[in-house]
């Protein structure tokens, strides 16, 4: 995805004038361009929106919405902080945020739906179920989603693991034992985590089977993955959006609890004796 601003670059003078100027804007400013329509990008260059879509075909694309779909993905990838907020900006209204956040979610779970290969999810549930410790790391804010799995695995497995250090050196220390016939599991979305890439390839090397969830086949922790689980996620201003990785690890979660069934029965009625003994949750009347 990132060369097709190297391609543009390159395949600069064989546009005709009016191409050259669509080249020369998504050059300058792809970060908006990616949202534009056909129509509009022409508008902005002053050229026809048969001539945008020509462009789009010159660069081998099967059409516009193609084109844009790719600069979308780019930016996700490269964008700072404060650019995306500029976009966000840009493109939602003051009145229309919660329509258009809700509504993109809804649409990141469907595309979620779409794209995750039930075999890989299937295969990374078996490997969980069969792994002698499970490791689990997400940094910065996949930190939470990193913390929601660890959370329901520690109820559910006795050998779990969560890497989450706040230093390279600290975060080998956590996994330094990993090993073949044990599970890493890496969280990750743009802008992606080195760390979480570094763990990935430490535990690949020392011959753990390695599970990524992540945003797309694309994504650099897709290389390293003997299981690839598939979540669309974008950005919302400067806030990630994560509903649809969250609603693929409660799959994940849910699909393991019904292959230990028994097991955890007797787990969560042991647990349920001592939160009614140590007072751990109110009571429906309020005690």
């Amino acid at each position: 995805m990132t060369d097709i601003l190297t391609r543009i670059e390159t395949m600069m003078p064989e546009f005709s004038k009016g191409q050259k100027r669509i080249a020369s804007y998504m050059l300058e400013h792809y970060d908006k361009a990616a949202y534009m329509t056909a129509s509009k990008l022409g508008e902005v260059v002053q050229v026809s929106e048969s001539t945008v879509v020509r462009f789009a075909i010159e660069l081998g694309f099967d059409g516009y919405p193609e084109l844009q779909k790719s600069l979308q993905e780019l930016i996700r990838i490269k964008l700072t902080s404060v650019q995306r907020i500029e976009i966000i900006n840009d493109r939602i209204g003051d009145g229309e945020v919660l329509a258009k956040i809700l509504t993109g979610d809804i649409e990141k779970i469907r595309g979620t739906l779409e794209q995750l290969n039930p075999k890989s999810f299937d295969a990374a549930v078996d490997a969980i179920l069969e792994a002698k410790h499970i490791y689990v790391s997400g940094m910065r804010s996949a930190s939470l989603l990193a913390g929601f799995l660890g959370y329901y695995f520690n109820l559910m497995f006795a050998n779990v693991h969560m890497v989450q250090a706040t230093s390279p050196s600290e975060m080998f220390e956590q996994m330094f034992r990993i090993d073949r016939g044990d599970v890493f599991i890496g969280i990750s979305f743009p802008r992606y985590s080195k760390r979480i890439l570094n763990a990935m390839d430490y535990a690949k090397a020392r011959g753990a089977t390695t599970v990524a969830l992540t945003d797309s086949e694309t994504s650099p922790l897709a290389a390293g993955a003997d299981h690839l689980l598939i979540a669309r996620s974008d950005m919302a201003s400067f806030v990630d959006s994560y509903v649809a990785p969250l609603s693929v690890i409660n799959a994940l979660i849910v699909a393991i609890s019904k292959k230990k069934q028994e097991e955890l029965s007797e787990t969560f009625a042991k647990l349920e004796a001592v939160w009614d003994e140590y007072d751990v949750y109110a009571k429906h009347n309020g005690t």
